[in-house]
This record gives structure tokens, sequence and C-alpha cells, in this order.
């Protein structure tokens, strides 16, 4: 059971799954539980689509410039994460 749960929980490590996830249920949200206009659930799936598109576009220039994953962590992650490096 517990091999079980890592996988799911596994995915939810990732920014770019976390705020899809995040878009996705705010636009169900908007859509069918406030429903907003549609300006603004486009507005929500675009800022979403965008933010996920720059952390892709950040782990790429991390990976070109040798700074990719170390030891299953990101060579990176503390700059992030406002730690400093």
């Amino acid at each position: 059971m517990s091999e079980m749960v890592q996988r799911l929980i596994q995915p939810l490590r990732s920014r770019k799954i976390r705020i899809a996830l995040v878009t996705v249920l705010a636009a169900f949200a908007a859509e069918y539980g406030l429903h907003v206009d549609e300006e603004l659930l486009l507005t929500i799936v675009g800022v979403g689509v965008s933010v996920v598109l720059g952390i892709a576009l950040e782990d790429a220039g991390l990976k070109a410039s040798g700074r990719g994953w170390l030891n299953g962590r990101q060579a990176g992650a503390d700059e992030h994460n406002g730690r400093g490096g």
C-alpha cells in the first residue's frame, strides 16, 4: 500500500504538475462552481500555461548550462527556494 501511495504522490513533486493541476481545478471551479465569464476563464488557463512553459524553459536552461539534476535534486533548487546557493 505504501508503494502505491508513493507512486501517486511522486508526480506532485514537480512544480509543473502542481501548477497544471491547480490551473485545471481553478478552471473547473470557475466554469461550473463560480459561473464566471469566458474572459476570466481564459485568463486563468493562460496564466497557468504560461507558468508551466516558463518552468520548462527554466529547466531547459539549467540542463543546458550543466546545472541539471544531481542526486535526484535540481542543482539550482536552493536558489529557487530562497535559500541562496
